[in-house]
């Protein structure tokens, strides 16, 4: 959607293009001393919509770090899109010095109840902020431009989110899709003040007019959070392109039944189109396997075809 954004002080390897990601992730990570491995299945795809005329969204995903970020940009054409590429570039590049031990400065200061990573990615999310800031003071024809940030980064069975704007991170877990970002939208706040439903919210004309976002002001109030990752968990980052067109219950189905990460990225943007198309949009899909035997993981995997139908006495309770 076409956003604008509300200015207010702050209270406190691939870019995207019409290309797929496509292939599991090469790293199998450690979870825990019983030898299990984190193994991520990452389906992305970023397509243009049937009204917009450029793509203003941009995500990069960097399979060896299990870092995935995508960005929708405003300010319009060109504006937009250097925007998101902006945002992305940057958070990606500032997490790869930190892993590759450059040890980059801090741009936001630590949280002590945050790990080292989720911190970082603050910190990153802060930097692009500034750049976006900068480059816009600097260039009169990009004053006004801004985008949303949403990047997550898996650490074993540990996921690290930080956000700015409506870009929106879910997860599904046993059949359940829960919204893990809190948009910061005029409709979303009016939502939580109570002055409006959760479903007029997800309706209402201003749910385009963002309180947050990138490069609106030199400072920004960055949302971050940290979640536990289960066997058979799947997560989706995506740009409101998809939430606006694409009812929750038709998202979760896609990633329960779908045989693949990618093939539920593109499924999901196939579905964007059919209701509409109205705007950009992008989705990132992780399929999460620890290479355990839960039953939730036997339940998706046989979903995907990949195994033997899950034993008969298997409930949603099962560990």
């Amino acid at each position: 959607m076409r956003h604008t954004c509300i200015a207010r002080a702050p209270a406190g390897e691939a870019r995207g293009s019409p290309w797929p990601w496509t292939g599991r992730s090469t790293c199998a990570i450690p979870v825990d001393s019983g030898g299990r491995h984190l193994r991520v299945d990452i389906g992305a795809r970023t397509d243009v919509g049937r009204v917009r005329s450029n793509n203003e969204d941009s995500y990069r995903v960097v399979p060896a770090l299990n870092l995935f970020v995508l960005s929708d940009g405003m300010g319009g054409k060109a504006h937009g899109e250097a925007a998101s590429a902006i945002a992305v570039e940057t958070v990606a590049a500032h997490c790869l010095q930190a892993a590759h031990n450059v040890h980059p400065p801090f741009f936001s200061k630590p949280r002590p109840n945050f790990s080292e990573k989720t911190n970082r990615l603050a910190s990153a999310v802060h930097w692009a902020n500034r750049k976006i800031h900068l480059d816009a003071a600097r260039n009169p024809r990009r004053r006004g431009m801004g985008a949303t940030v949403l990047a997550a980064w898996i650490d074993g069975e540990h996921l690290s989110l930080v956000h700015v704007g409506d870009s929106r991170a879910y997860l599904l877990r046993a059949g359940a899709l829960e919204q893990l970002t809190a948009d910061h939208s005029l409709a979303a706040e009016r939502a939580r003040r109570g002055y409006l439903t959760y479903q007029q919210a997800e309706t209402s004309a201003l749910q385009s007019v963002l309180l947050r976002a990138l490069g609106t002001n030199e400072e920004v109030e960055v949302d971050a959070g940290e979640h536990l990752l289960l066997d058979g968990d799947a997560v989706l980052l995506c740009t409101d392109g998809l939430t606006r067109m694409v009812p929750r219950h038709e998202i979760a189905s896609t990633l329960i039944t779908c045989p693949s990460a990618q093939a539920a990225a593109d499924r999901l943007v196939a579905l964007a189109s059919d209701h509409g198309g109205r705007d950009n949009v992008t989705v990132l899909v992780l399929f999460i396997e620890m290479g355990g035997d839960s039953a939730l993981g036997r339940l998706r995997r046989w979903f995907r075809g990949s195994s033997r139908p899950p034993d008969a006495t298997f409930s949603a309770g099962d560990p």
